[in-house]
């Protein structure tokens, strides 16, 4: 009989990860993932369909990796946050989900945050809501097909759904649900009031997914799930699964006061507190975490995209990129804002970039680090806003996710903060935190379990970068960058 194992998901925007990890020790045993179709803002959609057979083929190919059966214990998905998916009455997606990254709901989300107040929004919920949050997504369809919404019976999150395909149970978590715009997580509640100024009166609460503690089963794998994904039926326990940037932090094992630093799609900027955070600026989502605390962060829309469309400018490839950018000399050279699809934080959602200070001697290689630094000086500015809070960020910051492969962008990183930059030895950070998760639920323990298996399973370290010491003047640099950004709040930013 093989040793049993538990079953960590990452259902990201781009693809669905799938880890296998022994429960006794988190040793990884294998892998699988799988594509999701490409989705780009504006209007940024998938169907969740798409999810469930990205889900099913990871799986499948996750266990056919395992050296021996594996004896499946739990299973927990984390997912990209903030999406919309509406069921009707026999559980089926009436529409594709709006995603995290679709910003056609700015409008919409402009006007109810005049109608709530800027102010008492954060201070009910936490956060100021942007284009990003499900709200914005609910109010834009009451608005452009009240049709679809009339015909609602569930409102879910892109993780609520493969958990609600997994057990049948329409359940969510404290992350997820404090990404809402409509969940005040410091006191555990719904604000059904908030959707009905985005919506119009309805029984909201009848379609809102019951809020699971952070190891709370939301049940077992259903018949039908199981033997898409090649699962003993009736067996398996399923957690409550949580966002994925949340997901992550837990799988890294990192403690209140470690600095998360996510270069990915989108960026973030995260540590954990015990304690709820409130920004009356804005810029700080006051979230909760998976272990029954918090996780301010500042979140950012253009991250490791940039890159890739830099190297396309460039005439090269990402490996290209980063040489080139490496290369580059003391000179303070061109400046970029990456606002390439608009901001998220800054509010901005119909921003572009900007390039400033190209001269006639600027080279093709100050203009690749131009571009790998605009997503790391938002970062930093962010950076700047939690300290900014009063969040104690004390810890050796720690890099995650897939622009963390370019070595020229780790070096920018430790460069700007004047610090040393850590990676774990965690490919998929995401996954191993639902894994983490999964093995909670399944030893019936309670969140001090969860941060003790956190910890107990941290990943060694994969590398240290530390800064260089160069003649650039990198205050200089970070002044400049914060005033072109400014700019753009002129004809861009969306009034709070």
């Amino acid at each position: 009989m093989s040793a049993p194992v538990v079953l960590g998901v990452d259902s990201s925007t781009q693809s669905c990860k799938v880890e296998v990890r022994d429960l006794t020790t988190g040793r990884l045993v294998a892998t699988g993932s799988a594509p999701h179709p490409p989705a780009y803002p504006p209007c940024s959609e998938q169907h969740p369909r798409d999810w469930v057979d990205a889900f099913v083929m990871a799986t499948r190919r996750a266990l056919a990796a395992c050296p021996d059966t594996p004896d499946v214990r739990a299973i927990a998905v984390a997912a990209q946050c903030h999406g919309l998916v509406l069921l009707d009455r026999e559980g089926t997606p009436l529409r594709a989900a709006k995603l995290w990254n679709d910003t056609t709901g700015a409008p919409n989300l402009a006007a109810l945050t005049d109608r709530i107040g800027a102010q008492r929004w954060i201070r009910r919920i936490g956060s100021l809501p942007t284009a990003a949050f499900t709200i914005a997504k609910v109010a834009w369809l009451a608005e452009h097909e009240p049709d679809v919404l009339d015909r609602a019976a569930t409102m879910l999150l892109p993780h609520d759904y493969l958990t609600f395909w997994l057990t049948g149970a329409r359940v969510t978590d404290r992350s997820e649900a404090s990404g809402t715009g409509y969940f005040d997580c410091a006191a555990g509640q719904y604000v059904p009031e908030y959707l009905e100024l985005a919506a119009g009166p309805r029984d909201w609460t009848a379609l809102l997914p019951t809020v699971l503690a952070p190891s709370e089963p939301a049940g077992t794998v259903r018949a039908e799930a199981a033997e898409a994904l090649g699962l003993p039926n009736g067996r398996v326990a399923v957690g409550p699964g949580g966002g994925d940037q949340h997901a992550a932090y837990l799988g890294l094992g990192l403690e209140d006061g470690d600095q998360y630093i996510g270069i990915g799609t989108s960026g973030v900027v995260a540590t954990s507190t015990r304690t709820p955070v409130a920004d009356p600026s804005g810029m700080v989502d006051g979230v909760a975490d998976l272990t029954g605390g918090y996780l301010p962060l500042v979140s950012t829309l253009n991250a490791a995209r940039v890159g890739d469309a830099a190297a396309a400018m460039l005439g090269t490839d990402l490996a290209g990129l980063a040489d080139l950018a490496l290369s580059a000399g003391d000179a303070r050279g061109p400046v970029v804002v990456p606002y390439l699809d608009g901001e998220r934080k800054p509010n901005r959602p119909n921003a572009r970039g900007t390039v400033a200070d190209v001269s006639s001697h600027t080279t093709r290689a100050e203009l690749a680090r131009a571009f790998l630094e605009g997503p790391l000086l938002s970062l930093t500015a962010a950076r700047t806003h939690l300290r900014a809070c009063g969040v104690p960020l004390d810890g050796t910051p720690v890099a995650v996710g897939g622009g963390t492969r370019s070595p020229a962008t780790l070096q920018l990183l430790a460069d700007l903060l004047g610090e040393p930059v850590t990676v774990l030895d965690a490919d998929e950070a995401t996954a191993r935190g639902a894994c983490v998760q999964a093995a909670a639920v399944a030893a019936g323990g309670d969140t001090g379990t969860l941060r003790d298996l956190a910890k107990r399973w941290q990943p060694t370290v994969r590398r240290h970068v530390s800064p260089r010491a160069t003649g650039r003047d990198l205050d200089g640099l970070r002044a400049r960058w914060a005033d072109l950004a400014a700019l753009t709040a002129l004809d861009a930013e969306v009034p709070a």
